[in-house]
């Protein structure tokens, strides 16, 4: 006489299926997302192409919006899909070679297109507005950001709006933004500490200063003495 018991167990083996298996399933989906890995990278290979195509062919352009905006209007005109990698790349390029006009010009072009809004996009065209003296321009797109993202703002573009109103001798501004920071819990970095302790120090604040520097300098930095990298402790009176 068959034992149900058993035929019960063989029946559950057949429906849940041998542990080989299930081991070939977990072979078999490995492949699947290594081979959807590979068609990333080449699709990536294909972006720095167009990157450096767009940059070889803004760099025969003269400076004007009218032929910029065009030729990159024409750059995508048979693209499916926005090319958001080659021309966030294309930006690199362009920072690199200090082409501070042409990432601008490419920065915002993006931006009108609804492309590109992020905070590495912000960071470039803040330093590029920097470099070429707009800084009315930067300062419009910075009330955009603080007032869009408030509380997603990374420390460094924060950093990046100090140094270029310190840049600038616009001290009152530097003070303005780090009294955001303060009030966001966003805590600078040591050039950027500096920075706004220069510009309170220029303003006459003193106490200020020097209360700066010691919420936000580490008590002790680096310096080289005899060919040797030591620690020693800060003078924050002495700090510029």
């Amino acid at each position: 006489m068959v034992d149900c018991g058993e035929c019960l167990e063989k029946q559950a083996r057949h429906l849940v299926g041998s542990p080989r298996a299930a081991v070939k399933r977990r072979e078999i989906k490995k492949v699947q997302r290594t081979e959807h890995h590979l068609w990333k990278k080449r699709d990536s290979a294909r972006s720095g192409q167009k990157a450096a195509n767009l940059v070889r062919m803004l760099s025969g352009l003269p400076n004007e919006k009218e032929a910029v905006y065009g030729a990159l209007n024409k750059w995508v005109a048979w693209e499916i899909e926005f090319p958001v990698i080659a021309a966030a790349k294309a930006l690199r390029i362009l920072r690199k070679r200090n082409h501070w006009r042409r990432v601008i010009q490419v920065a915002k072009w993006m931006l009108s297109k609804g492309q590109g809004a992020t905070m590495a996009t912000y960071d470039t065209l803040l330093l590029a507005f920097d470099m070429d003296q707009r800084v009315d321009e930067a300062e419009s797109l910075w009330s955009m950001i603080l007032h869009t993202h408030t509380r997603s703002i990374p420390k460094r573009l924060f950093s990046r709006i100090i140094a270029l109103y310190a840049h600038h001798d616009l001290q009152d501004k530097v003070i303005e933004v780090f009294a955001d920071m303060e009030e966001l819990g966003v805590r600078p970095d040591q050039d950027t500490t500096k920075r706004v302790a220069r510009a309170f120090r220029e303003l006459g604040q003193e106490e200020k200063r020097k209360l700066v520097l010691r919420r936000y300098l580490s008590e002790f930095k680096y310096a080289h003495f005899n060919g040797e990298r030591v620690r020693v402790k800060r003078y924050f009176s002495e700090e510029d």
